[in-house]
């Protein structure tokens, strides 16, 4: 099969980022095809990002057909909902994929992500996903997405601390993190704090195969009726 990762942003080294992160977790038979537009926004940071990344994000979705199903690499779930009208094949957020990952392995989970004015939207997802209640915190810190991409041992600090916070205070029991650009963050993170710790590109491109196995598709009856 074929899973088309589209990273909304015009951020080249964060595609790579995203790239890496999807091919580790796909199955071998799983061809996975990243990109990203040449026009919009160089980072996705609160609800301005979201709206002008979003005719990009459809040009992109436009120039692959024949993909087998479409992750939107953005964890604001930027522009899914006119993916998924656009296309009939199975369409995920990694911001939607992430949450219901952890919904499945912890009774509580909390999300780490990046500015401040992030939260509101990560927020309204999670009570639009019906997941609102299993989170218990969002938290930002502050941290540009940009600035992920500079390997800065201060910014890991500062996440690190946010995760050691929300499992003392808020007893979260797994974290979701909550941007594209901490893909390569996963595994180190959970090692270091004995719980599990989600990327939703993982996630996305994961559960992208098994609807894609289970020959589901975007349903076109009703809200994604492109009639």
């Amino acid at each position: 099969m074929k899973i088309l990762v589209v990273n909304p942003n015009t951020t080249v080294s964060m595609t790579h980022k995203i790239a890496k992160a999807a091919r580790a977790v796909a199955r071998p038979d799983t061809e996975i095809v990243t990109t990203n537009p040449s026009k919009g926004p160089a980072s996705i940071q609160g609800f301005l990002d979201a709206a002008t990344c979003v005719p990009g994000l459809l040009e992109e979705v436009a120039r692959h057909p024949d993909a087998d199903a479409i992750v939107i690499a953005c964890f604001d779930d930027t522009g899914l909902d006119a993916v998924r009208m656009s296309v009939s094949v199975p369409v995920l957020g990694i911001g939607e994929a992430g949450y219901h990952a952890a919904s499945m392995i912890a009774n509580k989970f909390s999300v780490i992500t990046t500015l401040s004015r992030s939260v509101p939207g990560l927020e309204n997802n999670l009570m639009r996903y019906g997941l609102a209640q299993k989170c218990v915190a969002v938290r930002a810190t502050d941290i540009p997405v940009l600035k992920l991409e500079e390997g800065d041992p201060a910014t890991m600090l500062k996440i690190r601390s946010e995760i050691r916070e929300t499992i003392e205070q808020d007893k979260a029991e797994a974290i979701v993190l909550g941007c594209a650009g901490m893909a390569d963050l996963m595994a180190e993170l959970s090692e270091e704090f004995g719980l599990p710790v989600i990327d939703g590109v993982a996630a996305g491109v994961t559960f992208a195969e098994a609807l894609v196995n289970n020959k589901l598709s975007t349903s076109k009856i009703g809200a994604y009726s492109s009639a």
